[in-house]
């Protein structure tokens, strides 16, 4: 399996052991899965089910980030307990996902369920002398990373700029560096906190996941994924931590990142408002192995745009699929199993493996075939490689 790794820039072949670890950053679940989710979500299933039917095994862990500067922010704006808003959109994601034939990680965690851990993990790091605290909050000592900016690849201006968009404070009075990640922030009026080791508070967004993936999978894994807005700063500032608790480097083998989802011009993003969301085009009739056809037709670290005709392509591939695998005999097919796990192993080609079942679909559709045991073939490996459910 050879996945391309954003801190070497290269595909190359991955090694796991026996097990392979993965962990996904997951969702704030203040509104419903938009399509740039599912994207992320479906290629990191792929990877998963290309190790599988290598024979290896995976252990998968996602977090929810259900506690948040966003997720209150909604709540505030609607009215509603930040709690009830975070359970009902993380169940509806998760009903999503299966809908969408995603296999279900074994761990999946949230934030808050962390907050013992997190607490804990602050607190050796201030033992190690890797922190400070600035009005009641502690921040860690970016400097204390050897391979900071190793992932991202950015200039320091660049961060900077990047840091203050994506949940960073580089302009707070006080740091010692603009970099510096929050660990820990004290309690504040008005908003939910935590009695832990630490005092009264709740964890920063990067440590949760720095302390999720140590908790379940230990001091290394082999993918940290999600998507390529979370390069910058989330899987550099949490790396950085792993590293600093673990003194083990890297904290990923792999840093795997999937492209982003336009809309209408723009990158489908919940701040935007132009999302196209999984459940309304459930509930509008359309079935998820076309949305998720219509995904695998793009490969999964490009960033392209969803339009209407994509859809409509996907529901015709979906037709002549269905056409092709039903039928009693078809054109041999193992050479289109091969193909299939070929360009799959090789960073995730889906666009070339949709092209090689419709090749076959379409050649035995117009002229059947004398193999009994093809269109079952098929139709299994659409299921087990890809996900698609015929």
């Amino acid at each position: 399996m050879r996945l391309f790794d954003s801190a070497t820039q290269a595909v190359r072949p991955t090694a796991p052991g026996a097990v392979a670890k993965i962990y996904v950053c997951g969702i704030t679940p203040y509104d419903a899965t938009h399509m740039g989710h599912a994207n992320t979500y479906i290629a990191f299933d792929l990877l998963i089910r290309a190790w599988l039917d290598s024979g290896i095994a995976v252990e998968y862990v996602q977090n929810v980030t259900d506690i948040d500067e966003p997720l209150l922010e909604r709540a505030v704006a609607t009215g509603q307990d930040w709690r009830a808003v975070a359970d009902r959109e993380t169940a509806l994601f998760r009903e999503d996902m299966q809908a969408l034939g995603v296999i279900a990680p074994q761990h999946y965690i949230g934030a808050v369920e962390s907050i013992p851990q997190v607490a804990q993990h602050v607190r050796e790091l201030q033992e190690q002398g890797k922190t400070y605290a600035l009005d009641g909050d502690i921040y860690f000592k970016i400097e204390n990373s050897r391979l900071f900016g190793s992932i991202s690849h950015l200039s320091r201006k660049e961060m900077l700029g990047i840091f203050g968009e994506r949940g960073g404070d580089p302009e707070r009075e006080g740091k010692l560096d603009p970099l510096d990640p929050l660990l820990w922030k004290s309690e504040r009026p008005d908003e939910p906190a935590w009695n832990t080791v630490l005092g009264h508070g709740r964890p920063g967004w990067h440590i949760e996941c720095s302390t999720i993936a140590l908790t379940y999978l230990g001091n290394q894994i082999d993918v940290q994924g999600g998507g390529s807005d979370l390069i910058f700063p989330h899987h550099e500032m949490s790396a950085a931590q792993a590293e600093s608790l673990t003194g083990i480097e890297p904290f990923a083998r792999f840093y795997v990142h999937s492209g982003m989802v336009s809309w209408q011009g723009h990158k489908m993003s919940k701040s935007r408002g132009n999302l196209v969301f999984v459940s309304t085009l459930r509930h509008d009739g359309v079935e998820p192995a076309a949305i998720r056809l219509a995904l695998l037709a793009h490969h999964y670290r490009s960033n392209w745009s969803w339009t209407p005709q994509g859809l409509e392509g996907a529901l015709a591939r979906l037709d002549l699929w269905r056409a092709a695998t039903s039928m009693l005999c078809g054109l041999p097919a193992e050479s289109v199993l091969e193909r299939v796990r070929e360009v799959m192993s090789d960073d995730l080609k889906t666009p070339s493996a949709l092209d090689a079942i419709d090749n076959w679909a379409r050649d035995t559709v117009h002229a059947g075939g004398s193999d009994s045991e093809a269109p079952g073939l098929v139709k299994d490996l659409c299921a087990s490689i890809l996900g698609v459910y015929l």
